[in-house]
């Protein structure tokens, strides 16, 4: 990559005043900033288009400093996909008397699902070909597909813009028509009520995107008859509505950071009054399922901060009433239970690693699956059948592609019923090594790093390596299986996993301690798991390289201020770095929801703090690595401005001659492209990032 070809984009400065506390801040670039009107209107004003052109300088900057790259990310692009078996299918499910299939065909971008009667030799039923509704968009995202009870009728979500804004359509499934009733501005989930006319949804504020509002839907009456049924009016909360397990009630969620509210109301009597199962509490949360004549509670209550089960009489919900079925473990984080007629599934966390745990609701039996290597990914899936032995569950780690597998709970016989190929005849997991190290953070504690590499990487000072890390919302990110990663390991790359405070990892503690006024743990850990991986020679300064995307890009901006010198390159995706300005205003999206985990800059005490890591606010005039940036227009987690006003500002003020591009999808938003081979293209730009700096275009013996 050549950064004396072509002149970096000139981003205007024009200073805005923010106060706040009596603490004046300087935004030279807050003119970026474009409402949802002015970025979906067809006539652009002087601002929109300014902006446009802004952001469209930038790619094509980012063309230009790339350009002698492009053969080389096309040919890893048909590398990735030369790996991924086109034709493909999910293993089927079977849910109320039909079986379910997710599958592919060859040279299509998205999937087709389909359903077969009663057995898998019955004849396909295609219920949507996603090819085909996508054609003519350049973003397309199909989800929330839910069928009614008598299998008649389906409910769907279409995102066209990629804000997450969806709007929900029914289709009958035994004509093919696809009904004029059409519901806007919805999270994208709904429920069906058992007489099979009744749907119930979650609207969005179309301001902040929180969820707010839950509506009750007849078919064939028209949307604006739709009867609000609840609203959530506390600012820092959202909602949404479920149905548990047992098909027996419908089930109002209100949620928020430290805090969590259910209602229930019999599905069999869809205008009836829901009911508050326990009035939520400021630090008190619980999760429902439906069972018998109890309610079984996923719930930190009595101090739990690792979770425990508790169970309550159907009559009789509110706390008092609650009883332990798996009680709290010091070690040991419960994260989810699975009811099945004669067997609780547990999904546990203990020392970072994923277990699953068989329980007879007899007590005859209680024991783990076992699992022997040194990192994994473990889940259990949704497993729609109540009345059944058998349990579905996925597997894979860093060296083993993922597998999904029936386990029978009472033979203790497992069957994997399908295991992710990997194309192309030069994959084997003997030829790859992963491992787990633990690095000592500045403060004493133990941060686990899951480690994989090709077996001839030699480990030394010029072994080029990726160390990733989220840190945020309690989110663990699991050690799996990616078959696009082997063309990193095969060019003898490292990847490194840091499992850093304000995830989950080691227990709700390690989340607790990686938040609010806790947040700089969340850095400064993954700074010292970068000094450790230095320090034992798994690398140099001059070849590690960091990444993270959204939080982990907070985490990118946050760790280049503080310590820039350790890192070659660094890619920050969809980074949430204007911290300070996006927590004090409340317009923004998702804003106010957010006051638990960053802190409520309302309150000086946390302005402070938020102010002092911001990575908009912290850039000063030095050298920073080198670093790729990307964005999308029309994202609704992280405004694009964010990135866009922080690479203009480290334009300005960094020293150094080092990269500096920024690639702004102008047809996505979070999540990227929608498509599976556009977003292979948006990984081999990443890739091609880091190996080009590193000259490694072949792979190693």
């Amino acid at each position: 990559m050549k950064t004396t070809v072509a002149k970096a984009p000139f981003a205007e400065k024009n200073p805005t005043e923010i106060e706040k506390h009596g603490d004046v801040r300087i935004d030279n670039y807050f003119w970026m900033r474009l409402s949802d009107e002015q970025k979906l209107s067809e006539v652009n004003d002087l601002q929109t288009q300014k902006v446009v052109d802004y952001l469209e300088a930038e790619n094509d900057y980012y063309e230009t400093v790339t350009a002698d790259t492009k053969i080389f990310q096309e040919d890893l692009f048909e590398e990735m996909k030369s790996r991924i078996k086109e034709e493909d299918a999910s293993v089927p499910y079977k849910s109320n008397g039909y079986f379910y299939i997710t599958r592919y065909e060859i040279g299509k971008q998205y999937p087709i699902y389909s359903r077969k009667k009663e057995n898998l030799q019955a004849s396909e039923e295609i219920l949507f070909d996603v090819n085909e509704l996508a054609n003519g968009f350049d973003y397309y995202q199909l989800g929330g597909l839910n069928v009614s009870p008598d299998n008649k009728l389906a409910v769907f979500a279409t995102d066209t813009v990629s804000r997450r804004q969806y709007f929900l359509r029914i289709k009958n499934l035994e004509t093919g028509e696809i009904y004029k009733d059409i519901i806007e501005n919805t999270t994208g989930g709904s429920v069906w009520a058992n007489d099979n006319k009744t749907i119930f949804y979650t609207k969005k504020d179309p301001v902040t995107l929180r969820s707010i509002k839950i509506f009750r839907h007849v078919l064939g009456t028209p949307a604006s008859e739709d009867v609000e049924v609840f609203h959530e009016k506390d600012e820092t909360f959202g909602t949404y509505v479920t149905k548990s397990k047992s098909k027996k009630y419908i089930i109002i969620g209100s949620y928020s950071t430290v805090s969590t509210e259910a209602q229930y109301l019999e599905a069999d009597n869809p205008t009836g009054k829901f009911t508050v199962l326990q009035p939520r509490e400021r630090d008190l949360e619980y999760n429902v399922s439906h069972f018998g004549d109890s309610f079984y509670l996923l719930t930190n209550k009595d101090k739990s901060t690792n979770f425990k089960l508790m169970k309550t009489p159907v009559n009789n919900t509110s706390k008092e009433n609650w009883v332990d079925v798996i009680p709290h473990r010091e070690d040991t984080l419960l994260e989810d239970f699975s009811i099945f007629k004669d067997y609780l599934v547990l999904e546990e966390r203990n020392n970072g690693l994923s277990k699953i745990r068989i329980k007879r609701w007899d007590n005859s039996e209680d024991y783990y699956l076992p699992f022997k290597e040194e990192t994994y990914s473990a889940n259990v899936y949704a497993n729609p059948d109540f009345d059944t032995d058998v349990i579905r569950y996925s597997y894979n780690s860093f060296t083993t592609p993922n597998s999904v597998i029936d386990f029978n709970m009472k033979s203790q016989q497992k069957d994997i019923k399908k295991e992710q190929e990997v194309l192309g005849g030069k994959f084997k997991k003997e030829n790859y090594i992963s491992k787990r190290v633990w690095a000592t953070a500045r403060d004493g504690k133990k941060v686990a790093i899951s480690l994989v590499y090709h077996k001839n990487t030699k480990l030394n000072s010029e072994t080029p390596l990726l160390q990733y890390a989220y840190g945020s919302y309690g989110y663990t990110i699991p050690d799996s299986f990616s078959s696009t990663r082997l063309s990193l390991l095969d060019r003898g790359f490292v990847y490194a996993l840091a499992h850093i405070r304000g995830s989950e990892y080691l227990g709700r503690d390690w989340y607790e301690d990686g938040k609010m006024l806790n947040k700089k743990n969340t850095f400064y850990d993954f700074i010292d798991c970068s000094k450790f991986l230095i320090e034992n020679n798994y690398t140099s300064s001059n070849h590690l390289y960091a990444m993270g995307g959204s939080a982990g890009g907070l985490l990118m901006g946050a760790i280049i201020n503080l310590n820039p010198e350790l890192y070659n390159g660094i890619i920050a995706a969809v980074p949430f770095v204007d911290v300070v300005s996006t927590m004090i205003d409340e317009s923004i999206p998702l804003t106010t929801g957010e006051y638990d985990e960053w802190g409520n800059p309302n309150d000086k005490r946390y302005y402070d703090y938020i102010k002092s890591y911001s990575p908009y606010d912290n850039v000063e005039a030095k050298a920073y690595p080198n670093m790729l940036v990307t964005t999308g227009y029309h994202d609704s987690q992280v405004q694009y401005w964010e990135p866009a006003k922080w690479v203009a500002k480290l334009r300005e003020l960094k020293t150094d001659d080092n990269i500096l591009i920024m690639h702004t999808n102008m047809e996505a938003g979070h999540g990227g492209a929608s498509g599976r081979f556009d977003a292979l293209k948006e990984t081999a730009k990443d890739y091609t990032f880091l190996l080009s700096l590193e000259n490694k275009v072949d792979p190693i013996n």
